[in-house]
């Protein structure tokens, strides 16, 4: 079972000696926006052919959906390569067109104002030498990961299983910084906001709110750095919000800002944008009204097949090793099961390294496979007991897609 884990301590101490510099800049110089090669990628849904792009600052390969703003996605083979993302495919989402080509790192600073006793404005260096750095391996994964295979088409960007990466993200607890700034008793969140800005003047700024003891849990953090380098400026230069176990709309890029309010947050992003049916498993019929809706949250667990692809030959009567990886959501992976026979039998796979629970985990088992069509079905259950379910769900938005995946193999 491959493991990526290796070399990440010096990896660490070379961020580390880059940060300490502290003439980091994040820049976007040498983008040829024209410079799109004519290799295409078909993901495998209505409408999913791909261009295959390394147009893009500190990104190799990448499938692109949209140039302005970004929408990047991680070609599924690099998941196969082990528990870590590597930096330069992990998937990109923005959603403000405005994104800052250069960002000096020396210059930045990070305020924190609103109902607090203490106002701050924080350098990086401040960040890293000023408070104690933790490091967290989590999943990061945009809502509509998935988006493309809903049986009813959805508006939004027509995802395939790529919007999403695994990093150890280094950084502050976010609880540490809003102590120093001495919360008021009347905080009852906090909103978060980055440098990237609409192109018109009435665009709503980009910015995402958690209460106040959420925020305040001791695993949100405030990163500077992922698998042992300094953030991609398209990953969020040179600070991002990390919310493990929640969707990454909540994981704010570039983040400069942070206000302490005394009431919940009403803006655009908060109120309008990015709510789920407050059902099981945000689940409704096409068409359904009257649902009472609520903003996204928590992730569910979900788990895939890395080394095989849907359709694939294989050959009867041999060895096949099957292996994947899988998380738990806002928990840690129990189990990942695997069945050969369409779902009728299950059987335990053996699990790889456990990063956290936050984090991705391998899993791998062996099978002798028959002549024939054979349906492969990969299912995990998290440390909770909530495993993925047999059916998709639907909602407008096409979010939370996590139902049970599914491969043929045809074996000869």
């Amino acid at each position: 079972m491959k493991d990526n884990s290796h070399g990440m301590d010096a990896r660490r101490r070379k961020m580390l000696l880059g940060l300490a510099a502290g003439g980091l800049a994040g820049t976007m110089a040498g983008w040829n926006r024209n410079a799109w090669p004519a290799e295409r990628f078909n993901l495998p849904f209505a409408g999913g052919e791909r261009d295959v792009t390394s147009a893009f600052p500190q990104k190799g390969e990448m499938l692109r959906l949209r140039t302005r703003p970004p929408l990047l996605e991680t070609p599924f083979a690099v998941f196969d390569q082990g528990v870590f993302t590597p930096n330069d495919q992990f998937y990109v989402r923005w959603h403000l067109a405005d994104i800052p080509a250069k960002i000096d790192g020396a210059a930045f600073r990070l305020n924190i104002h609103g109902q607090v006793e203490r106002e701050l404005s924080l350098s990086l260096d401040e960040l890293r030498t000023q408070f104690e750095p933790v490091e967290l391996a989590a999943v990061n994964q945009c809502s509509g990961n998935s988006r493309g295979f809903f049986d009813q088409r959805v508006a939004g960007a027509q995802w395939g299983n790529g919007a999403m990466g695994n990093a150890l993200w280094t950084g502050v607890r976010l609880r540490d910084v809003l102590d120093r700034a001495r919360l008021k008793g009347n905080a009852v969140q906090a909103r978060f906001n980055g440098l990237d800005t609409g192109v018109l003047p009435a665009t709503p700024k980009f910015m995402k709110s958690l209460d106040i003891d959420h925020a305040r849990d001791g695993e949100v953090m405030i990163a500077y750095a992922m698998n042992g380098q300094p953030l991609p400026l398209l990953n969020g230069f040179p600070l991002r919000l990390i919310v493990p176990g929640w969707y990454s709309t909540y994981w704010v890029k570039m983040l400069n800002d942070i206000e302490v309010l005394n009431h919940p947050d009403d803006n655009f992003w908060m109120a309008k944008a990015y709510l789920i049916p407050d059902t099981p498993h945000a689940n409704i019929t096409p068409g359904q009204t009257g649902v009472k809706m609520v903003p996204i949250n928590r992730m569910v667990p979900r788990s895939f097949v890395t080394n095989l692809t849907d359709g694939q030959k294989v050959a009867a009567g041999k060895r096949l090793a099957v292996r994947g990886i899988a998380f738990g959501g806002d928990a840690g992976v129990r189990d990942v099961s695997v069945s050969s026979d369409g779902g009728a039998t299950w059987a335990s796979t053996r699990l790889g390294r456990d990063h956290g629970k936050y984090s991705f985990r391998q899993w791998e088992t062996h099978l002798i496979p028959q002549a024939g069509p054979m349906v492969l079905k990969i299912k995990a259950t998290n440390t909770a007991g909530v495993m993925q379910p047999d059916s998709a769900n639907w909602n407008g938005a096409g979010f939370m897609r996590n139902v049970v995946e599914t491969i043929t193999l045809m074996v000869s």
